[in-house]
């Protein structure tokens, strides 16, 4: 016979349970109440001073209709009878011990023993009953006889509660700061002057920096070089520039692998990086390639655990003349941008960072800082890790404070970033250095007053805190965005595709928040800084991790280069050339040749021949001789001659002094 679990029977064996746990409860005492832990929160997300009592305190894990008022905790020592029901003493009685008779409402309530979580004051599971006792406020019941949960102090709110506006309310436009930039925007060269794409590139890779390379090249060489394992001869700055050359060869014709561009005798040969260098000399080349001196390498790495210990001092050379030629020979206009920017690599190095959002997971990662206007790479930082100076506000503070200099870059600068480096702290620390931000930013909260998931497509909802407007937009999803120099809605709009109540697609005009609109504007000005970079770069693999920094280092010199070309030619009322035009030059005049190559010269059927075939050796210098066509032309004599033409067929002259046959020909 089977025994079917019927709901009543579930229900007896769990009170069984309850009632077993209550009386070992009521042995052991009761719980000691924990008091709470500070809710107090240095750090500002964006959007704290806009939230109400009730929603500060769902956040903390409060309930409102749970625990609004303070009550009195019982004295221990009640039975378990008493817990169960059973008659007690009188009221009076009860007053006088101290004891409290539990109301009808808490006797037929459950009740459980603490939890570990719940004395620590975090709420588990919604309350079974409530009842409301006179004086008491909003007391909860969660079994017979069952204590009272402590007093829970709520987080107080700082200042007047403010609520969301939408776009029909006006907002205060907060005042513009003047753009005094430290030096004229745009390109500092010389107007008048005439440059290459070889001198624009110069002018980051110059000649002493790539006669430094060369020296720590060769020592570096030397030092690998004990066991003879391959033949090294000293590399000098011409063989450097042909050794880039290549590199940038390599980048704007895709091959899968380094010796394909050196195969033979096949359709797909590609002749000329042979040309140029042999393979081994190239690969040789690459493997002892070196930024800094080797000795002082060695004592750099003794230093590893201290604060003096330098992990970018391989590439501190190079990588401190490329930042100094970026900002000495262009200076940004007004809107700027941070981003990052990920390096690939698979080398197994402390440096290297995962990064999920990005395309590129696997890498070294730079914080880049761009004109949004052409995305010029302005300055950058390699980053390393947690450092002994950082100033306590995060990683993106303080990446944004070390890349924006108000001596190098002047005032009135508006600068866009993305979720990972809008806070309340970084804009309200721009600001007091005259430099307006903008940013998206992060808004995982839930139930937060004014959400706006609900509201149709275009829907604007905004608040401003003194300075900081936080403006929120409802697009195909919500869109969240944070700003110290946009007024809230000024009139824009955005055309969007809808779907009719017929089912027909449409263009419709919906409302759109100004931040929202420069933001996209001007953001796009780094990504286009990116996307040009990964057009033709020259990154690929290599056996020492600073290798992977050094190819980006060449990506950025010539990616710069080009954009100083492009801003002198639109100067000079211009046509610039294109990208691949440009790096296509660039690789000829590094390598030493043209890019255009003369045609070859078709195989020529006019060849010298004998004029008499004559067997006797004493007779062939005289017999058969005739008259050369050319001298008896241009030089009015006869002269004999035993050649002649074989195509043409007439007698031309062909010794040491006189060539009648290249000069007929010609």
């Amino acid at each position: 016979m089977f025994l079917l679990h019927s709901p009543k029977m579930a229900s007896r064996r769990r009170f069984n349970e309850i009632t077993r746990e209550d009386e070992t409860t009521e042995k052991e005492g009761t719980a000691t109440e924990v008091p709470l832990e500070s809710d107090d929160d240095d750090g500002e997300s964006g959007a704290e001073s806009f939230l109400t009592d009730d929603e500060l305190a769902y956040q903390e894990g409060l309930d409102p209709a749970e625990d609004s008022d303070s009550e009195k905790d019982e004295e221990p020592g009640t039975s378990t009878a008493e817990q169960i029901g059973e008659p007690t003493a009188s009221p009076e009685k009860a007053s006088s011990s101290g004891e409290h008779k539990p109301s009808r409402s808490q006797s037929h309530s459950r009740t459980r023993s603490r939890s570990p979580l719940r004395e620590r004051g975090v709420s588990t599971s919604r309350s079974r009953t409530r009842s409301r006792s006179p004086g008491q406020g909003c007391s909860v019941s969660r079994g017979w006889g069952r204590k009272r949960c402590p007093i829970r102090k709520w987080p107080k709110r700082c200042g007047p509660v403010t609520s969301w506006k939408t776009e029909s309310d006006p907002d205060s436009c907060p005042s513009s700061i003047k753009f005094i930039p430290a030096r004229p925007p745009g390109h500092q060269l010389n107007s008048n002057g005439t440059y290459t794409p070889l001198d624009l590139f110069k002018l980051f890779f110059s000649n002493d920096t790539a006669k430094t390379l060369c020296q720590n090249t060769n020592r570096q060489a030397s030092k690998n070089n004990e066991s003879k394992k391959y033949t090294w001869t000293d590399i000098n700055v011409q063989e450097f520039f042909k050794y880039v050359g290549l590199t940038f060869f390599f980048a704007l014709v895709k091959l899968n692998t380094i010796h394909d561009y050196w195969k033979r005798n096949t359709i797909f040969s590609v002749p000329f990086p042979a040309n140029i260098m042999p393979r081994d000399r190239y690969r040789v080349i690459s493997w002892n390639i070196h930024m800094s001196d080797p000795e002082k390498d060695a004592e750099n790495d003794k230093k590893k655990g201290a604060p003096d210990y330098d992990r970018l001092f391989r590439l501190r050379p190079l990588m401190d003349t490329i930042k100094n030629a970026c900002k000495a020979f262009y200076h940004p206009r007004q809107n700027l941008s941070v981003d990052e920017k990920v390096a690939a690599t698979r080398t197994q190095v402390g440096l290297k960072r995962y990064m999920k959002g990005k395309q590129t997971k696997c890498g070294f990662k730079l914080f880049v800082l761009a004109d949004s206007s052409n995305g010029y790479t302005f300055d950058f930082s390699v980053y390393t890790g947690k450092t002994l100076f950082s100033t306590g506000a995060g990683l993106a503070y303080d990446s944004v404070m070390a890349l924006v200099k108000p001596a190098h870059l002047g005032s009135g600068f508006n600068l866009y970033v993305d979720n990972f480096y809008t806070s309340p702290k970084l804009f309200k620390d721009l600001l007091s250095l005259n430099i307006g931000a903008c940013g998206s930013y992060r808004d995982n909260r839930n139930d937060c007053q004014g959400s706006i998931s609900n509201d149709p497509r275009g829907s604007i909802r905004w608040i401003r805190d003194g300075p900081l407007l936080f403006v929120k937009w409802m697009d195909t999803r919500e869109v969240t965005i944070c700003s110290t120099i946009h007024s809230a809605y000024s009139g824009c709009t955005v055309n969007r595709r809808v779907k009719t109540p017929e089912g027909q697609w449409a263009v419709k005009s919906i409302p759109c928040p100004t931040p929202v609109v420069d933001y996209n504007k001007y953001m796009e000005g780094f990504d286009l800084s990116d996307q040009v970079i990964h057009y033709y770069s020259v990154h690929h693999k290599s056996m020492r991790w600073y290798g992977t920094l050094f190819y980006h280092f060449l990506d950025i010199a010539a990616t710069n280069s080009y954009l100083l070309h492009k801003e002198i030619c639109r100067e000079k009322q211009e046509e610039p050339m294109t990208h691949r035009a440009f790096l296509e030059e660039l690789t000829a005049q590094l390598c030493g040749v043209s890019v255009v190559i003369p045609p070859a010269k078709a195989q020529s059927s006019h060849l010298p021949v004998a004029i008499c075939t004559q067997q006797d050796i004493s007779r062939r210098a005289s017999y058969g001789r005739k008259t050369c066509i050319h001298c008896r032309q241009t030089r009015k004599v006869g002269q004999s001659t035993p050649w002649k033409c074989k195509q043409c067929d007439v007698a031309l002259c062909l010794i040491a002094d006189r060539n009648c046959f290249e000069a007929w020909h010609s």
